[in-house]
């Protein structure tokens, strides 16, 4: 097992330990995850946990607004590397709808989130090379809406990204009682320690995430 693969399943036992904790005196449990190649193998280990999956709501962090049969989709990696064996039984919440734009299914997303279990029990985010978390992008003019609004869900549409988007909002990602940012490479640990060294949350958005408790998960 090479050093992803076991900081994969580290997060994977940390995940199933908060989620076995939460579910011992709560129905149910939501845990939010992203969407990239970096959580492949923490979804494969997390899917092969004992746990009460029928009693757990997944849903994304952000997603872009293709089909879910696209290859691209954060809905199918979900479906096909974690929502497998005893896992299959839990509860996806997708964030895309049968509308045409993100902004005409921001409405109906947003009820399906309300109706979930906040505070969510964890959130796992990733970080991009020019330090986006979720779908919030130095570049996006939705940025400043997405880090203030109280709304759930914000639609995206950024230069930098050739889809459009639909991304929980600052607000809502915040609405967690763990928080955790899973990376690998040493240019993402480099951009990490930029994003630590200075405060300009608009420069490299994942900074709206450090001043909370965050476990780091980083394997070169």
């Amino acid at each position: 097992m090479n050093t992803r693969e076991h900081l994969a399943h580290q997060l994977a036992e940390a995940v199933a330990e908060a989620l076995r904790s939460d579910l011992a005196h709560q129905e149910r449990a939501l845990l939010v995850v992203s969407g990239g190649s970096t959580p492949v193998p923490f979804f494969q280990a997390l899917a092969n946990k004992a746990l009460p999956w029928a009693r757990v709501d997944v849903t994304l962090a952000d997603e872009r607004w293709v089909a879910e049969s696209a290859s691209d989709s954060n809905a199918r990696l979900v479906r096909e590397h974690l929502l497998t064996g005893e896992a299959a039984v839990a509860t996806f919440v997708p964030l895309t709808t049968g509308d045409e734009t993100p902004e005409q299914g921001t409405a109906v997303v947003g009820e399906r989130l309300a109706s979930l279990a906040w505070p969510a029990s964890m959130v796992i985010l990733g970080m991009g090379g020019d330090g986006h978390t979720a779908s919030l992008f130095p570049d996006s003019q939705e940025l400043p809406l997405a880090l203030s609004t109280e709304e759930p869900v914000v639609a995206v549409r950024t230069p930098s990204q050739p889809q459009a988007r639909i991304t929980l909002s600052a607000d809502r990602l915040h609405q967690a009682k763990r928080h955790v940012l899973h990376i690998n490479g040493e240019d993402k640990r480099s951009k990490l320690a930029a994003a630590l060294g200075g405060d300009d949350v608009q420069a490299l958005p994942v900074r709206a995430f450090l001043a909370c408790p965050l476990a780091i998960y980083w394997a070169p």
